[in-house]
């Protein structure tokens, strides 16, 4: 094994430092005129056919704040370019919040997406650690939209989808608007101080986890209005991005990650015990039913109920967070197991996702690591790869743009 796979060693944090270096360039042309985020092609250069979707930009902003902390050259334009957006065409000045996105000849996306709500809270947290102008008020409006309407409290999860004009709320639940909605609140406690967000994340996690467990730690992703799980839904379009059928292990590990940062941060990883515990067991599920499951490197898409590959598609986020959460469990329980698939993970994301050739990651492989674009073409932003290059290397219990920032010693 290559020592720069290895967790720890100089060689790994250099060959981290140069993913993160050659994304961050990867991806300097994403601002449309207006702001809001082109999508990348292969290359890095906008498709500018495809709609502008919001929580691309917001995604954009993210990661573009996280660059002006790290001192990449160019990053406080980027960020105010991807802000001017969310405070320009994709904000709904008429009904409040902001649109599912813009067509490239500028018609609104129809829809209020409680995914890409949350992901305006979690650009508008980082833009505010980097210092940038508008930052405070846009996170403030976002919180705002988000209280009003898709936060439910009485449930303690949150609606997924409304109408353009807020005034229709549609039947479906989600589990991934909730697991975006966590990470934006952890990143809101961190920027804010405001620790009602914290407990609101705990709330979140506490019933996925209680799902998890009905289901032999895998987690249903679509519910109905009154939070049954719908175990089939999309059965007949297995690969949908969004609502996939069955289980979902990228998210499984990605849950397993938000956890162990919830808890820590709320009890201190010396009192964590029984959610380290479960997220241990998402994790272990989805890498059992998932890694390597079809005779190839990688990890499965979808899986059944009973953990059999539906969807045997490898997309590069389910390997950012599992580089991510490998890296966290070992922190916490310096177990060598997370240690080995950390490098496991890092020796294949180096031999067949990096794109040594044109930049970023590879989003979609088959079955055999074939290129492949049916439900990811092109590379249309940068925030999964960017994180896996930083969490392994920040403090477990703080999102990410807080961590960067406090490790640069700057007030935050």
């Amino acid at each position: 094994m290559k020592k720069k796979y290895i967790i720890d060693t100089s060689e790994n944090k250099a060959f981290m430092k140069e993913i993160r270096d050659n994304l961050l360039q990867f991806g300097h042309q994403f601002p449309s005129p207006e702001g809001a985020s082109y999508y990348l092609g292969d290359d890095g250069a906008p498709w500018k056919e495809r709609n502008r979707e919001t929580w691309i930009t917001c995604r954009m902003a993210h990661v573009y704040s996280i660059g002006t902390l790290l001192g990449h050259e160019g990053s406080e334009k980027l960020t105010d370019a991807a802000l001017k957006g969310l405070r320009g065409v994709l904000r709904d000045e008429k009904n409040g919040g902001w649109y599912a996105g813009v067509t490239s000849c500028g018609d609104i996306v129809p829809g209020k997406q409680c995914y890409a709500h949350a992901f305006v809270i979690l650009a508008s947290s980082s833009a505010l650690l980097a210092g940038r102008d508008g930052a405070k008020e846009l996170l403030d409006e976002a919180l705002k939209t988000f209280e009003q309407y898709f936060w439910d409290d009485k449930n303690s999860l949150t609606f997924d989808t409304w109408n353009t004009e807020f005034t229709l709320l549609d039947d479906y639940r989600g589990i991934n608007a909730n697991m975006h909605t966590v990470e934006a609140f952890l990143a809101v406690a961190d920027a804010t101080g405001n620790q009602e967000y914290r407990a609101r994340a705990g709330r979140i996690i506490d019933h996925v986890i209680g799902w998890a467990l009905a289901n032999q730690d895998r987690i249903p992703e679509h519910f109905t209005r009154d939070w049954k799980a719908d175990l089939e839904c999309n059965q007949d379009k297995p690969d949908d991005p969004f609502k996939p059928y069955g289980a979902t292990p990228g998210h499984g590990i990605e849950w397993a990650r938000l956890i162990c940062q919830w808890a820590c941060a709320a009890y201190g990883a010396e009192n964590a015990g029984k959610y380290i515990e479960s997220a241990e067991r998402l994790y272990r599920r989805a890498i059992q039913d998932a890694w390597n499951a079809d005779g190839a490197p990688g990890i499965v898409y979808t899986t059944d109920w009973s953990g059999r590959p539906v969807v045997h598609d490898r997309m590069h986020w389910t390997l950012a967070e599992a580089i991510n959460t490998s890296a966290v469990l070992y922190r916490i329980t310096s177990k060598s197991e997370y240690a080995d698939d950390y490098a496991m993970f890092l020796q294949y994301l180096d031999e067949i996702v990096l794109d040594h050739e044109k930049g970023s990651w590879f989003h979609q492989l088959d079955e055999h690591n074939q290129l492949m674009g049916t439900v990811w073409p092109g590379k249309s932003d940068i925030y999964h790869a960017l994180q896996a290059t930083l969490i392994p290397y920040h403090p477990v219990d703080v999102s990410i743009a807080a961590a960067v920032c406090f490790g640069q010693n700057r007030k935050c």
